[in-house]
């Protein structure tokens, strides 16, 4: 897959140090940030717990609790 290269010059990570997103550099088990070289992550915490929020609201529902439910007798 060919990346164009202005998807890799908008690419951002949150940098805590900093307090916003930022260009980074990648190695293979980290990515750090090109202004004050401090260790990046994918989202700031907001951003991450609301992200988390709306995969679970999209996740099925679990069917088994109901089945085990009813096996007990207790649905």
């Amino acid at each position: 897959m060919d990346r164009n290269p202005s998807d890799f010059e908008s690419d951002r990570k949150w940098c805590p140090t900093c307090e916003t997103y930022v260009p980074y550099l990648m190695s293979y088990e980290s990515s750090y940030c090109v202004e004050c070289g401090g260790e990046v992550r994918l989202f700031s915490r907001a951003d991450w717990e609301t992200f988390s929020e709306t995969m679970q609201a999209r996740r099925p529902k679990s069917r088994r609790a109901g089945r085990d439910q009813k096996r007990r007798g207790t649905a």
